[in-house]
C-alpha cells in the first residue's frame, strides 16, 4: 500500500543503492544488440555539482536511459579530469595552512601529495553525480591521470611531434603573473572594469609632428617597436615608413601601413606592442617589429626598459610613465574609460600577455580533417547554427599552447641534453637511447594542458594504444552532450585527435545546451549572489522534481530561466503522480496479467489507450531529435491532464458504480496506463517511477529501468479520441468562461446548445459527465431568445445563462477598464521595444524581459478581448 506522502529524501539512495548494485548500469560488449555510447564529459576532480553539471548530465542520463530500454547495448563512459591548475591550488592552499609549499616539498613529493588528495576528496562530484540518479557504467570509470590515459597521452604527444605537429616555439601566452604559468582562453575572466584611456603624443623623427596614440596599458609602451596607421589614411600618407621617437626609451620606431588601424576610431594611429598584446603580435609579424620583452615571470619590469623603471610592478610603473610623460608635456589628454580586463579565474590576478617559450600544436593542419567531417556530416550538431560557430573557431584556429607550468599534469616526455638538444620519447629510457649513453637528459618541467589529455576521451578511455573489444564496439560515440562554451577548447581537440588517431569523428551528434540561468535571466556568479545549488533543490523537492524541470525547460537554443518555484511546482507534478497511483490503488486497479489495450469496450477506456500511444509516439519522436522541453511537455500534459484531470473524473462514476464489467475494464485500463506512464516518464524522473512500478508489482517483476520501452501494436481508435477530445475541450471552455466571468463555482447556470448531428451526439452520451464537472443545472438543444455568454466549441455553439449569478453590464464595464489598462501597458513596452537607443545600450537580458513583458500582455489583452466578444461587447 502506498503512503499518503512521497518523501524523496527517505527513499532516493536506496533505489539507487540497488540499481547499481544489480549491475543495470554496465555495458556488454559481448552483446549482440545494437550499440549507444555517449561519453560523459568529465567533471573537474576537485568540483561539485553546479547547475550546469545539473543539466548535461540530466540530459545525458534521459539519453542513455531511454536507449537502454529501447533494448540498445548502452554505454555511458564515465570519469574525471585532473583538472591540473584547480587541482594544484587546492593542494597549495592545504599546503600553506601547514605554513609549507610545494618547492619546499619537491616535485615528486607534492605529487604525492596530490594523488594522496584525489584519493580522500576526488570522489565528490561522482557522489553527488548519484544523488542526480546519474546510470553511468560505474565498473569502467576512468581518471585521465589514470596509467591507461597517461600512456595514450604519452603515444599522442610523441606520434605528433614525430609527424611534425608538436614543436618549440616562443609565442604570446596569457600569463598568470601569481600562479607563474601560462591558462587556456577558458580560464580566463574578462571583468568590465572602470579605467582610463590615455592619449599620448609621440614624437616624429626629425620634424614637430606628434603621432597622438591612445592606451589602456600606458606601461607597455616601453615595448612598443612600431606605430600603425591604415594605408588609406590620408593623414598619414606622408609618413609612411619613417620613425617616430618612442617617449622615455628614445628608441626609433618605424610607422607602417597595416589594416589593423582604424581611421575611424581615436587618432587613427595605433602603438604596436608585439611582446605583449595579441592582436599586436600579429601586426609585429606582418612587418618584420621587434619583439621586446618588457616583464619578467611575475609582471614587474625587467631590465628592458630604462634604469628608472626597471624592477617596478606594473601599476606601481603605469603611474610613474603617466607622471613622466605629464611632466614632458607627451599626454594629449586622458579620458575616463570602461574596459573588459582579463584576469585568471582561479588567481584573481590580471592577466598579462607574455612572449615565453612553449610547445604548441599544428591545430591548423589538425583542423581540416574537422572541418570537412561536419561539412560533409559525419558529425552533425543540433541545433544545427553552432556548426557556424564550429567553423568560425576553425578556420581561424591559431597554434594551440599545450604546455603549461605546473607540477600536477601529464609531464611532458621530452628530455634535455648539456647542448640544449632535445629528446621526445614516451619513457626515459627510450631518450637515454636516442641521446647515447653517459648524455645526462634533463626531463623538461612542464605538463601538458588539461584539454590535450580530454581530448583523446573518447578513445583513450576505451582502452587506446591497445585495440580492445570496447573500442572496436563504442567508437565512435553516437552523441555529445555539452555546453556551447567549450565547442572550441573540447569538442574541437576531440574532433582533431579522433580523426587524425582513430581515422573517425568521435562522435555522429553534437547535442549543445543552453546555459542555466536565474529566473531574471542573468548568468549565475558568485559576485551577484545568484547561485541556485543543485544539491539544495534536490534535498527540498526531490531529484526527480528538479530533472523534469531542467527537462521542461532544456529547448534548443534558448536559455534556462531557473526559478525555484519552477522546481516547487513539478515537485507538485510528482505529488500528482503519486495520487493518481494512490487513488487508483484505493479503487482496487491493478495490473492484469496479459491485458490487452485493444480490446477495451467503453469508449472513455479506448480513448485514454489512444491517448497514451500517441503521448508515447511524441515522447520518442522528440527524444529521436533531442527535443528534451517537447518530451517533458507532452508526458506533462498527458499524465496530469489527460489522466488526472480528465480520465480520473470520466471513470469515478464507473468505479463507484454497479456494472462489474464495466469496472473490470476500468481498473484493468487504468492500472494499465499508470504502469505505460511510469516507463515512459522513467528516464526523466527514475526515482518515483521505480518506487511506483515495485509498489504496483509487488517486486517481482524486477526493475523497471531494465524494462522495455513502450511501443504499441494496437490501432488507436481515432473516432474514441475525437469523441473525448471534444468533450474535454467543451467543458474546459466552459470552465475558462466561468472563471474570466467571476461566476460563483457553486452556481449551476442552465445552458443551450446549437450543434451538428456528431456533437449532438457526443453531448448526450456523455450529458452527465458535462453538467457534473462544468456545473450545469441543465442543457438543452436549443437557440436561446435572449443575449446570453455564448462559447464555440467545433461543430457546436453553447449558450450560457448567467444572469441569475452575475451582472453582465457590470461584468462588460469591468473587462473593458481591464482591457483598457493593459493597452496602456502594452503600449508603453511597444514604445520603448521601439526605441533605438534603449535597443543599442540594454543588456539583452533586459530586451528579452520586455518581449516576455510585451508576450504576456498580448495575451491578457487578447484574453479580454475574446471574453468582452462572448458577452456581444
Amino acid at each position: 500500500m502506498l503512503d499518503k506522502n512521497y518523501k524523496a529524501a527517505e527513499v532516493e539512495a536506496a533505489i539507487y543503492a540497488e540499481w547499481e548494485k544489480s549491475g543495470a548500469f554496465a555495458c556488454h560488449p559481448d552483446s549482440k544488440a545494437a550499440s549507444y555510447t555517449i561519453a560523459m564529459p568529465p567533471p573537474n576532480v576537485t568540483g561539485s555539482l553546479h547547475m550546469g553539471h545539473a543539466l548535461t548530465f540530466t540530459l545525458q542520463d534521459i539519453l542513455i536511459r531511454w536507449r537502454r530500454m529501447q533494448g540498445r547495448d548502452a554505454l555511458w563512459q564515465p570519469g574525471t579530469d585532473h583538472a591540473g591548475i584547480a587541482t594544484q591550488m587546492v593542494v597549495e592552499r592545504e599546503l600553506a595552512l601547514e605554513q609549507t609549499d610545494r618547492h619546499k616539498l619537491g616535485r615528486e613529493k607534492f605529487i604525492e601529495r596530490v594523488w594522496q588528495w584525489k584519493e580522500q576528496s576526488g570522489s565528490t562530484i561522482t557522489r553527488q553525480l548519484r544523488a542526480l540518479g546519474a546510470s553511468p557504467d560505474w565498473s569502467r570509470e576512468r581518471f585521465t591521470m589514470d596509467e591507461g590515459l597517461s600512456a595514450a597521452v604519452r603515444k599522442v604527444f610523441v606520434t605528433l611531434y614525430r609527424e611534425g605537429l608538436i614543436y618549440r616555439d616562443k609565442r604570446l601566452v596569457n600569463w598568470d603573473p601569481v600562479l607563474h604559468t601560462g591558462i587556456s582562453d577558458l580560464e580566463v575572466e574578462n571583468i568590465e572594469t572602470k579605467g582610463s584611456l590615455w592619449h599620448i603624443r609621440y614624437p616624429v623623427e626629425g620634424t614637430d609632428r606628434h603621432i597622438v596614440v591612445a592606451t589602456t596599458r600606458p606601461e607597455t609602451m616601453l615595448g612598443d617597436s612600431g606605430v600603425a596607421v591604415h594605408p588609406e589614411d590620408e593623414r598619414y600618407q606622408d609618413l609612411v615608413g619613417k620613425f617616430v621617437i618612442l617617449p622615455l626609451v628614445g628608441r626609433r620606431i618605424p610607422i607602417v601601413a597595416d589594416e589593423y588601424a582604424d581611421p575611424k576610431t581615436g587618432s587613427g594611429a595605433v602603438k604596436i606592442t608585439p611582446a605583449h598584446d595579441f592582436n599586436d603580435f600579429e601586426v609585429g609579424k606582418r612587418h618584420d617589429l621587434a619583439l621586446i620583452n618588457i616583464f619578467d615571470r611575475d609582471a614587474k619590469l625587467n631590465d628592458a626598459v630604462p634604469e628608472a623603471y626597471r624592477g617596478m610592478d606594473r601599476f606601481a610603473a603605469r603611474k610613474k610613465i603617466v607622471a613622466d610623460l605629464e611632466a614632458l608635456g607627451l599626454m594629449e589628454k586622458i579620458e575616463p574609460h570602461t574596459l573588459q580586463v582579463p584576469h585568471g579565474d582561479r588567481s584573481g590576478a590580471v592577466i598579462e600577455p607574455w612572449l615565453t617559450d612553449q610547445w604548441y600544436c599544428d591545430a591548423k593542419t589538425l583542423a581540416q580533417p574537422a572541418i570537412a567531417s561536419v561539412e560533409q556530416g559525419k558529425t552533425v550538431f543540433v541545433p544545427k547554427t553552432w556548426e557556424n560557430t564550429f567553423f568560425e573557431w576553425m578556420r581561424n584556429i591559431q597554434p594551440w599552447c599545450i604546455s603549461r607550468q605546473l607540477w600536477w599534469g601529464h609531464q611532458i616526455p621530452a628530455w634535455y641534453g648539456p647542448d640544449g638538444k632535445i629528446y621526445v620519447a614516451e619513457t626515459e629510457a627510450e631518450a637515454q637511447a636516442q641521446a647515447g649513453a653517459g648524455v645526462t637528459l634533463a626531463r623538461d618541467s612542464d605538463v601538458l594542458d588539461t584539454w590535450f589529455s580530454s581530448g583523446l576521451w573518447p578513445f583513450s578511455t576505451l582502452g587506446w594504444p591497445d585495440e580492445t573489444k570496447e573500442l572496436k564496439r563504442y567508437y565512435p560515440t553516437d552523441v555529445l552532450v555539452t555546453g556551447f562554451d567549450i565547442i572550441f577548447f573540447w569538442v574541437a581537440r576531440m574532433m582533431m585527435m579522433g580523426l587524425h588517431f582513430m581515422r573517425d569523428v568521435p562522435f555522429r551528434t553534437v547535442y549543445i545546451h543552453a546555459l542555466v540561468r536565474d529566473e531574471r535571466g542573468q548568468k549565475m556568479s558568485k559576485s551577484k549572489g545568484n547561485i541556485i545549488d543543485p544539491l539544495v533543490l534536490i534535498d527540498k523537492y526531490g531529484t526527480d522534481a528538479l530533472r523534469f524541470t531542467l527537462t521542461a525547460l532544456a529547448a534548443q537554443g534558448r536559455d534556462i530561466k531557473l526559478a525555484e518555484s519552477r522546481v516547487e511546482g513539478y515537485r507538485n507534478f510528482v505529488t500528482k503522480l503519486w495520487n493518481a497511483s494512490r487513488y487508483a490503488e484505493m479503487n482496487e486497479c491493478k495490473l492484469v496479467a496479459g491485458f490487452d489495450p485493444s480490446s477495451c469496450k467503453m469508449t472513455v477506456n479506448r480513448w485514454i489507450v489512444g491517448a497514451l500511444a500517441e503521448a508515447a509516439a511524441n515522447v520518442t519522436d522528440a527524444l529521436e531529435a533531442f527535443k528534451f522541453n517537447e518530451a517533458a511537455d507532452a508526458l506533462y500534459h498527458f499524465a496530469w491532464g489527460t489522466f488526472c484531470d480528465w480520465y480520473v473524473e470520466f471513470t469515478k462514476p464507473i468505479l463507484t458504480g454497479t456494472d462489474e464489467a464495466a469496472k473490470a475494464e476500468t481498473r484493468a485500463a487504468a492500472a494499465w496506463v499508470l504502469a505505460q506512464t511510469a516507463h515512459l516518464l522513467h528516464p526523466i524522473m527514475p526515482f518515483v517511477t521505480e518506487v511506483l512500478w515495485r509498489e504496483w508489482t509487488g517486486g517481482r517483476d524486477g526493475l523497471l529501468m531494465v524494462k522495455v520501452w513502450p511501443r504499441y501494436a494496437f490501432a488507436v481508435d481515432r473516432d474514441a479520441v475525437a469523441e473525448l477530445d471534444w468533450t474535454v475541450t467543451l467543458i474546459a471552455k466552459i470552465r475558462e468562461v466561468r472563471a474570466e466571468m467571476n461566476i460563483p463555482g457553486a452556481a449551476e447556470l442552465p445552458a443551450f446548445v446549437a450543434a451538428q448531428a456528431q456533437q449532438r451526439e457526443w453531448i448526450a452520451r456523455h450529458l452527465d459527465q458535462i453538467k457534473r464537472l462544468a456545473r450545469l443545472k441543465s442543457v438543452e438543444f436549443a437557440t436561446p431568445a435572449t443575449k446570453m455568454i455564448q462559447i464555440g466549441a467545433d461543430g457546436a455553439e453553447l449558450f450560457l445563462d448567467a444572469a441569475g449569478a452575475v451582472d453582465l453590464d457590470q461584468e462588460k464595464a469591468r473587462l473593458a477598464k481591464e482591457k483598457g489598462a493593459i493597452e496602456i501597458e502594452l503600449g508603453k513596452i511597444d514604445q520603448k521595444l521601439g526605441n533605438a537607443q534603449f535597443m543599442a545600450k540594454a543588456k539583452p537580458e533586459a530586451i528579452e524581459e520586455q518581449r516576455e513583458r510585451q508576450a504576456e500582455k498580448q495575451a491578457a489583452l487578447d484574453r479580454v478581448g475574446a471574453a468582452l466578444a462572448r458577452l456581444g461587447a
